[in-house]
């Protein structure tokens, strides 16, 4: 386990009643919760790591796996779902070429469901990260998931050896 890691840890006693609260700083922690975490995490509060993978899959919440640097959440509560929100999920599951619950192949984006937003009024409505946006229609949903992959691609330097050099060499 890592330095910084433990770090984090140093005001947990390792009792089992802290198993959630070293759950969710590994989780801050990693992204997701790795196994070498699960493990360590078992050991410090004396748990099987049965049971801590059965606490990890129980919550929502956790992740055993990586998530994408955007988190795509639909909102697929009542007044989303009558609003057309799986049509939403169509689009985005077509456009990324992923499925809920999901990380598209370049670890950019992770779709996800969940029950309530809490912005009825907006629906149907999803996030990205902390950003929301609501009365979405899927063409709009496209829209702004190509903005981001350009804003994405824009932001990233080009690498040595790619086309810009290729074009100065022909």
């Amino acid at each position: 386990m890592d330095e910084n890691f433990n770090y984090r840890l140093w005001r947990y006693d390792g009792a089992q009643g802290e198993l959630i609260p070293l759950l969710q700083s590994a989780q801050d922690h990693f992204g997701y919760i790795p196994r070498r975490a699960i493990k360590y995490i078992a050991d410090v509060t004396g748990t099987p790591e049965a049971s801590v993978y059965g606490v990890i899959t129980f919550y929502s919440q956790f992740r055993l796996q990586p998530m994408g640097r955007y988190v795509i959440r639909v909102c697929d509560g009542t007044a989303c779902h009558v609003s057309s929100s799986r049509m939403l999920i169509d689009a985005i599951e077509d456009e990324l070429s992923v499925e809920i619950g999901g990380t598209t192949s370049d670890g950019l984006f992770t779709l996800t469901t969940v029950a309530c937003l809490g912005c009825c009024s907006l629906a149907p409505v999803m996030m990205i990260n902390d950003e929301t946006h609501g009365k979405l229609t899927p063409a709009a949903v496209r829209k702004i998931l190509r903005e981001i992959r350009r804003r994405d691609a824009a932001s990233k330097p080009p690498q040595a050896g790619g086309e810009c050099a290729r074009e100065a060499g022909a």
